[in-house]
This record gives structure tokens, C-alpha cells and sequence, in this order.
């Protein structure tokens, strides 16, 4: 039976993460990185598709989990009839690329199965399976190799590897997964123990840094958390989300691969490091920004791979059947290809928010941001696809003249800190400006609209005060604010993208709320001093996260269901920078003083 999104936890490394059941099973994970095939892809297919079970035999009375605090370390508790164990499931931040998972006798005993199926090739390949002298198990296909390392006894049966075992009450027994590639030697054993401490350890002290966030604090530091899980240290690239295709609606075809990095990311998750006073962090993210974007700015993208890569092509893989049967199982993202203009905005954002902080700025950053601004300085007029991304053709949307004002305002702003001149910056922003204010905004609305010409809202028009083009108490603001709560706003607490009828991407219509837009009207309660509501809010969409405190990218407003790929560093990242500016403890920001840099998580070793 297909368990709810919110029904999985995130492990990682951060180079990739695998998901892992309440039931025990983990039933995603690419190696060796986050956009690498799946070896388990029972997520998105069967159980023939691969996936790892651990769990009692007997009839489970109940089942509890939690993260280690400060970590990503997993724990998920059985009771049975007979007694309780846990498994304590992480991936170890060094010493090459291993999962683990420690079956622990909490009282009584509890008798428990392994069903181990790897399916490499996202659920299409059947590996060779073999037992080395040391008793290990052998997995190979192809280029790819797992290695199985653990003191229980298994045995193969119809293309699974199975087994049997007691644990009781203080004792422990241990699985060690490693991944490598078939032509070399077989991964190195680790001890599973000694990894357990020194991943907990790495991680309290990395999250340890948190500050005081007020009756927010646990909340955020858990997402911050995810945000560094979702981190490919090698690069400082952050990927959107661990997983593809989990959908917009069940049983729908909106089923996107987010497991690249998107520059519309840029500016939040900047802020929501520095603010936090993780500089080390948020420079690795502005220097991957700087060398993925590197080249002819009339070739700059909205995402990239984790390296950087730039060609992503969109595959169907036709062997899955998709979450829930949502299909197709996309392989890669289309988008990549769009016209978006609003990433010039996040990437001259990104770079004014790292030099306000107190960042030196790169001589690649004083050297790419004309180039940049000359290209925008006729782009900006053009058409194009829009924030969300919609395959219906280009419009003029109003988030992205917006986004396309902040680039000029921003490079006004600084531009003497990069030696430029800032009079033909800030004309042309003042253009733009005018521009939007006549031809994007309905009188008779009383509104900002989704594009020129267009009598539709869009929740990206939540942004306009967020990133200074108009005050908060701007009347067209407040109108704007109006008509999203009367229109796109379902219940008090979500808010939907746009009115799903007019899209206009030519897919079937439906889709849950995008959790971030709910934190975009957090921002804009706080903006306008309806702090009552914007908190009352806040703790609504806090009661939304699952019970080890993430979130997917959207809820289905009608059921309460978690929708699309999971857990979603945008929505985590909104959860972020709305706690702190409720509480206004921003200290690390106000104080432009850096504080002492520990161990980067994660980092190659």
C-alpha cells in the first residue's frame, strides 16, 4: 500500500538523500548523487521497483519517530505485543558513500523481517547478486555497485535478498549499505557505531549555531536543517526538493523532477542563511550561483544541475507508474529551456543581499553583473514564461517586469560599491516601474494582475512589497492583498498559485496549494502590521508540517494531504525568513559581524 508523502522522513549525506516509511522502507534513494538514477524507486512504482524493509513481524501496536536533535539522524520506533525497538536510520557525512541502519532491542523482544530489493536504473535493472568471502553481499549492474554489510543472516528468494532475526532488550543489530562503482574495488567497511557518533556530532555542532528564533526556534532550526540535507556540499548548489514526480494532484500529470537548483531560490535562501548567521553557507550557494551562471547572459537559465550542469533534458520513464498512478514519471525538467526573466532579478538581488551582509564581492560578481544588466536592458521588454512556469506560450507577467525592476534597482543601489554608474541603472528601473504600475495594474480590480492585459490574480503579486517596488501600505498594494484573499485564498490558510482554470499551460486544470505563496501572505501581514493574523497563520501552516517537521511543496486544501516533490527547500525556506521577520531577531544581519566558521557538513573528505 502506497503510504502518504507526509508519511516519509529525509535522510542525507549532503550529495543525496533517501526517504524512509513509517513502515520502515525506504523507498527512495539516487546515488551517488541527488539527480543520479534511483537503486530504490518503490516510490514512485512497486515494490519490484526496489526498496529496503525493516520492520517487525509481528501485528505493530504503534509507531513513533523523531530526528536526534539538531540532526538528521532518524529514529523510528515499534511496539509490538511482545516488546519495542527502533531503527535508527542516517547516512554518514564522510568516509565514502554509505547508508545505515541499526535495529535496537528497546524491551522485551520483537522479531523482525529484511526484504531487500535494489533495482538500479530507476526500477528498470535486476542486479547480479553474490557473497564475498567476508560474508558481505554484492550488488552489480552495469557500472554500479551496492555492497550489504550486517551480522544477520539473509538469503536470496525470487530476485529479494530476505531474512530473519530476534532483537532484544540492549541489543543492537547493524546494516551497512556502501555504494561505489562496480569497476573498482568493493567500498571500504565502516563502523557503523563510530559513524553514528561522529555524524551526531557533526551535526549538533553545525545546527547548534542556531539562534534564538523566539516559540519558533525548533521549527526553524529544523528547516534549516533540511535546507543543509538538500545541499550538495561538494558545490554549494541546493536542490529543490530530494525526489521527482511525486504530483500536484493525485493521479495527475503536473509531476515535475525537482532535484536541480533553481536561481528563483537564490535571494530567499540567501537571506534565510545569513540571517541565521550561516555565512559559510551562503557563500557557497552565491559562488555556485556565480559559476553556473558564468558565460553569455543571453544563455543564463533558471536551474541548473547541482554542478552546475546546464542541459537537462525531460525523459518519461515509461516502467513507472507513478505515485498514487500519477503519471508520467518525469526524468529531468523541460523548464530549463524557458525564458524567465524574473532569475535576473534573484541573481542581482542575491548578490546586493551578500554585500549588504557584509560579503566581499567576487571579482566574477563586479565583472558578470554588466554584461548582465546590458542583456536585461532590452530583455526586460520581452514576453516570457513566468514564475510557475506554465508551457502555454510567453506572456508579459507582471512577477517577472517586477523581478526584472529589482535588478536595476538593486545594481543602483550598489553600484558604486562595484565602481558603476548608477544613473542609466536607475533610469531604466524607474522605467519599468512606470511601466508595471500602468499596464500591470486593473483599476477596476483595484489590483495588480497575473500579466498586461490579463484580469487574473497570481499569488507571485505577494512579492511586490516583499521586495521593495511598493511600500506595504501602498493602496494598490493593499487592494492587491485584497483580492487574493477574496480570490486564491481557500480557508483562511492556503493560497493557491493563480485561478487553476486559467493557467493556461494547456494541462488539466488542479493542483494543491504552494505552500511558499502562504508564507509570501505571512510576509505581507507582517508588511501591513496585522501581526495578530500573520502569527495566527504562521502556527496554522506550522500544524501542517508532518510529524518530524517537513514540509512537500503544496497541501490539497480539501483533504490535508501533502502534494508534489518532498521535502520542498522552498516551502522550508518561506517557513524561514517569515519566523524571523515576525520575531525580528535577525541579530547576525543587523550586526554585520560574522561569527566563528565550524566544520562545513558535509564537505568532501
Amino acid at each position: 500500500m502506497t503510504l502518504r508523502i507526509e508519511d516519509y522522513a529525509l535522510i542525507g549525506d549532503c550529495k543525496t538523500a533517501a526517504l524512509v516509511g513509517r513502515d520502515g522502507s525506504i523507498d527512495w534513494l539516487c546515488w551517488p548523487r541527488f539527480d543520479s538514477a534511483a537503486c530504490f524507486a518503490a516510490l514512485l512504482g512497486t515494490v519490484e521497483n526496489g526498496r529496503w524493509l525493516l520492520a517487525p513481524r509481528q501485528r505493530i501496536l504503534s509507531v513513533s519517530r523523531h530526528y536526534r536533535p539538531g540532526t538528521v539522524i532518524l529514529e523510528t520506533e515499534f511496539e509490538t505485543e511482545t516488546g519495542r525497538a527502533a531503527i535508527v536510520d542516517f547516512m554518514p557525512l564522510k568516509n565514502g558513500a554509505n547508508l545505515v541502519r541499526i535495529v535496537i532491542g528497546r524491551s522485551g523482544h520483537v522479531d523482525f523481517r529484511n526484504e531487500f530489493v535494489v533495482r538500479f536504473n530507476y526500477g528498470a535493472t535486476v542486479p547480479w547478486v553474490s557473497r564475498r568471502d567476508d560474508g558481505s553481499l554484492d550488488v552489480i549492474a552495469g557500472p554500479e555497485r551496492v555492497v550489504l554489510r550486517t551480522p544477520a543472516a539473509l538469503h536470496g528468494e525470487d530476485l529479494k535478498t530476505l531474512g530473519e532475526f530476534v532483537v532484544e532488550a540492549g541489543q543492537s543489530v547493524p546494516f551497512v549499505l556502501s555504494y561505489g562503482p562496480s569497476f573498482e574495488a568493493p567500498p571500504s567497511a565502516i563502523d557503523p557505531f563510530d559513524a553514528l557518533d561522529c555524524t551526531e556530532t557533526s551535526w549538533r555542532r553545525w545546527s547548534d549555531r542556531c539562534p534564538n528564533v523566539g516559540r519558533w526556534t525548533d521549527a526553524v532550526k529544523r528547516s534549516l536543517i533540511t535546507l543543509k540535507a538538500l545541499t550538495y556540499a561538494q558545490t554549494g548548489g541546493i536542490v529543490a526538493a530530494a525526489t521527482t514526480s511525486l504530483p500536484e494532484r493525485l493521479g495527475g500529470v503536473r509531476n515535475w523532477d525537482y532535484r536541480y537548483c533553481w536561481l528563483r531560490d537564490a535571494t530567499f535562501t540567501l537571506l534565510a542563511f545569513i540571517h541565521l548567521g550561516y555565512y559559510e553557507e551562503a557563500r557557497a550557494w552565491r559562488d555556485w550561483l556565480l559559476r553556473a551562471v558564468a558565460g553569455s547572459p543571453n544563455q543564463i537559465q533558471i536551474m541548473y544541475g547541482v554542478a552546475g550542469e546546464r542541459w537537462l533534458p525531460e525523459l518519461i520513464v515509461s516502467w513507472l507508474h507513478g505515485y498514487e498512478k500519477s503519471s508520467p514519471v518525469r526524468i529531468g525538467n523541460a523548464a530549463y529551456e524557458q525564458l524567465q526573466l524574473d532569475v535576473f532579478g534573484e541573481i542581482a538581488d542575491a548578490m546586493f543581499q551578500a554585500l549588504k551582509a557584509g560579503m566581499e564581492p567576487s571579482p566574477r560578481a563586479r565583472e558578470l553583473r554588466p554584461v548582465v544588466l546590458d542583456y536585461l536592458a532590452k530583455a526586460w521588454r520581452e514576453p516570457d514564461e513566468g514564475i510557475w512556469e506554465v508551457r502555454g506560450g510567453p506572456q508579459h507577467f507582471v512577477h517577472s517586469k517586477v523581478m526584472a525592476w529589482v535588478a536595476f534597482d538593486r545594481a543602483a543601489s550598489d553600484a558604486q560599491a562595484f565602481g558603476e554608474s548608477a544613473p542609466r541603472w536607475r533610469k531604466i528601473a524607474d522605467e519599468i516601474h512606470a511601466e508595471v504600475c500602468e499596464r500591470g495594474f486593473d483599476p477596476a480590480l483595484g489590483s495588480f494582475v497575473q500579466a498586461y492585459g490579463s484580469r487574473q490574480l497570481d499569488s507571485s503579486l505577494l512579492l511586490i512589497p516583499i521586495v521593495g517596488f511598493l511600500p506595504a501600505d501602498d493602496p494598490r498594494v493593499r487592494g492587491t492583498l485584497r483580492a487574493i484573499e477574496d480570490r486564491l485564498l481557500i480557508g483562511g490558510e492556503f493560497v493557491m498559485r493563480y485561478e487553476s482554470e486559467h493557467s493556461g499551460d494547456g494541462l488539466p486544470p488542479g493542483e494543491g496549494a504552494f505552500l511558499a505563496c502562504s508564507f509570501w501572505l505571512i510576509d505581507n501581514y507582517t508588511l501591513q502590521g496585522r501581526h495578530a493574523e500573520a502569527s495566527s497563520l504562521f502556527d496554522r501552516l506550522l500544524s501542517r508540517c508532518n510529524d518530524v517537521g517537513l514540509l512537500a511543496e503544496q497541501i490539497d486544501p480539501l483533504t490535508g494531504r501533502m502534494l508534489g516533490n518532498f521535502p520542498q527547500a522552498y516551502s522550508h525556506v518561506g517557513l524561514i525568513n517569515s519566523a524571523l521577520s515576525m520575531s525580528r531577531e535577525i541579530g547576525p544581519l543587523e550586526e554585520r559581524a560574522e561569527p566563528q566558521e565550524a566544520p562545513i557538513i558535509g564537505a568532501p573528505s
